[in-house]
């Protein structure tokens, strides 16, 4: 009996450990157990609501007011030659017994104008594509510390994209606020007009890895024997 008796006070002893050594689970508003050590968090909404971005978008109106201008113009212009042409290739479609290979001239030329014409816009307004990339970069490089600060003051230890969650009870594990909070101190603006040359991460990685590939074949080309 006594041993019976000992037995079951060590079963409920470890029990009572057991169930002390389990985390708290709060309770959201809506009745839910919230996990703690749980967060949700979208980067691109983060970086696109910060000081740094929001700034640099309305100073880009102003800086790049030219190329903005001559782009507008440039697209009405091609609106206005095109137009035309578009109406004539319809009402050609339309007639009794259309002519196929007018038809398809017609569309062969319309379709090279608007490529011709995508192609100058985007020329016109690459600087201020590069300007974009220049500051989003910058944000970049400061959103990973943000990211960390945030959860370790939020004691987070998995953080989840909205694309990993089927549905959400609540808004208990959203970080979005507590990172841009961090961001906005870490990077309150951004240079918006890049240094001469610059290019992007994309661009500079890739002509890296182009160097490196380079670089990996060259020995292998020079220890080639040469033949007589």
């Amino acid at each position: 009996m006594k041993t019976l008796l000992k037995s079951a006070a060590l079963a409920s002893s470890l029990a009572l450990v057991t169930v002390a050594a389990q985390p708290a689970l709060a309770q959201d508003k809506n009745g839910g157990t919230i996990v703690q050590g749980l967060g949700i968090a979208n980067f691109d909404a983060v970086l696109a609501n910060s000081n740094a971005y929001k700034t640099a978008e309305q100073q880009r109106e102003t800086t790049y007011k030219a190329q903005y201008d001559q782009a507008k113009q440039r697209s009405e212009a091609l609106n206005a030659q095109l137009k035309p042409m578009i109406d004539k290739f319809n009402a050609d479609r339309q007639a009794a017994n259309p002519n196929q290979t007018a038809l398809q001239q017609q569309a062969a030329q319309i379709q090279q104008l608007q490529e011709n014409g995508k192609q100058e816009i985007q020329r016109i307004l690459a600087p201020v594509g590069l300007s974009q990339a220049y500051v989003n970069e910058q944000i970049e490089d400061k959103l990973d510390a943000a990211v960390k600060s945030a959860m370790a003051k939020k004691k987070i230890s998995i953080l989840l994209s909205p694309d990993a969650i089927l549905a959400v009870n609540g808004s208990a594990y959203n970080l979005n606020q507590d990172i841009l909070n961090e961001l906005n101190t870490a990077i309150p603006s951004a240079q918006l007009v890049p240094p001469s040359g610059w290019e992007p991460r994309q661009i500079r990685e890739a002509r890296a890895q182009q160097a490196a590939a380079q670089g990996q074949a060259a020995p292998s080309t020079a220890a080639q024997p040469t033949g007589r």
